[in-house]
């Protein structure tokens, strides 16, 4: 059975039109990247646990923020590991420079059986839909064509 994982990709209305807010991981394997490395706030999740309210607890651990509103199912996608990824639309807004991440452990550099802690997530940005095309993962793009639709922007 494949990995699951879920997400949310929150968005708000601007002047200058929509904008999305994504995630970059933490650590020294993301440290240089920057073009398709970034994300929606996302994790995995267990079978007894329901995708849509594992997202919402990702967002919170991922960057400590918390939105409430309806949430637009954006179905699912499957990543090029063989993860499948479902996530939500939801309207929200709150500023960047207040993202606390979770820790987690990674071993480093690769087989040295070093342990050091990282953050989950390193920065969170708020991103135009045309800029986001060029920072997401490619695998994540169908989410920001989906919401294109949704709010009848495409």
């Amino acid at each position: 059975m494949p990995r699951t994982s879920a997400g949310l990709l929150i968005y708000r209305l601007q002047e200058a039109g929509v904008e999305v807010f994504l995630v970059h991981p933490g650590g020294p394997l993301w440290a240089r990247k920057d073009l398709g490395a970034w994300s929606i706030p996302k994790g995995e999740y267990t079978d007894g646990e329901q995708p849509l309210e594992a997202a919402i607890r990702e967002l919170r651990e991922e960057t400590g923020f918390s939105v409430e509103g309806e949430f637009a199912d954006l179905g699912t996608v499957k990543q090029a590991g063989g993860k499948i990824v479902s996530a939500w639309a939801v309207r929200g807004d709150f500023d960047p420079a207040n993202l606390v991440s979770n820790l987690c452990e990674i071993e480093w550099p690769p087989r040295s059986k070093r342990l050091i802690s990282i953050p989950e997530v390193d920065r969170g940005v708020w991103f135009s839909i045309p800029e986001a095309q060029t920072k997401i993962s490619e695998t994540q793009k169908p989410f920001l064509h989906r919401l294109q639709r949704i709010l009848g922007e495409n």
